[in-house]
């Protein structure tokens, strides 16, 4: 893995840069301004962003969020989540009927499309989890309890990250709770990277393709899985997990990954 201290070093030998956005483009409170001037290079040099990011909501609401935090609309032609992706299985009918939410009222954008019922547990063909509620964003033995009678049901996971740094403040992810799930015995569909559907609605064969992302299990996984070159942003989801950079190769090697480059911050 080659250090990259200038992302125009390479950039000419990729047709297409798929980035993911928390971690990378902005963390959660603000944009990262580098990472904004990456973007705004590879546009005047006519190459293909695509945003793809595991947000358990709607491309759509992702747009706006970004639009809120001051991004320019002319990066957002080719927005992708997780949400999106869960959200055209799900209308397929493929796993039922009625679902159960398992999330905060927050993430109820995800299933405004959804052609199908909101019920309890009880009553849900399938559970269609979107993250932690509120009232129990850190009590993991209550999703323990909740979940261990319905483990003949799918749950539907609408982002597989287990956790996302909000400025400083580390948050569980709806990931979280698929393992949960998955060790209670029930079966999880997981919907976003490091999964090659997710990628396969955004680009396609023929493009060379540069993967950047801050998260090894999904990001640089994903990357992995369909075969395609990667940058790893080393101070992203993983920061607290390495002291100096001679430390990132046995760290790749934890996660079972490869990466070709990895800057600390995406910058130019």
């Amino acid at each position: 893995m080659k250090e990259l201290n200038h992302l125009s070093e390479i950039f000419i030998n990729y047709d297409t840069f798929v980035i993911d956005l928390w971690g990378v483009m902005h963390n959660g409170i603000k944009l990262n301004s580098k990472a904004v001037e990456v973007i705004d290079h590879l546009e005047k040099n006519s190459k293909k962003i695509v945003f793809l990011s595991n947000a358990p909501r709607p491309s759509s609401k992702v747009i706006s969020f970004l639009i809120k935090m001051n991004m320019d609309k002319k990066f957002l032609k080719n927005v992708m989540t997780s949400g999106e992706a869960a959200m055209h299985a799900i209308n397929q009918n493929k796993y039922g009927k009625s679902f159960f939410h398992l999330g905060p009222p927050r993430d109820i954008s995800v299933f405004e499309k959804v052609k199908g019922d909101k019920t309890e547990i009880e009553n849900c063909d399938f559970i269609l989890c979107t993250g932690l509620f509120d009232e129990y964003e850190n009590d993991l033995n209550y999703y323990e309890t909740l979940l261990k009678n319905h483990i003949n049901k799918k749950l539907i996971c609408t982002n597989p990250d287990l956790t996302v740094h909000r400025g400083n403040i580390e948050e569980l992810c709806a990931g979280t709770i698929a393992k949960i799930f998955e060790r209670l015995g029930g079966e999880v569909i997981y919907f976003g990277k490091p999964y090659k559907e997710v990628y396969e609605m955004c680009i396609s064969k023929n493009e060379k393709v540069l993967a950047i992302g801050d998260n090894l299990r999904t990001d640089i996984k994903g990357a992995n899985n369909l075969s395609i070159d990667c940058l790893f942003i080393s101070e992203g989801v993983h920061r607290e997990e390495y002291k100096k950079t001679s430390e990132l190769d046995a760290l790749l090697k934890k996660y079972k990954v490869k990466a070709d480059f990895f800057q600390k911050k995406l910058e130019w």
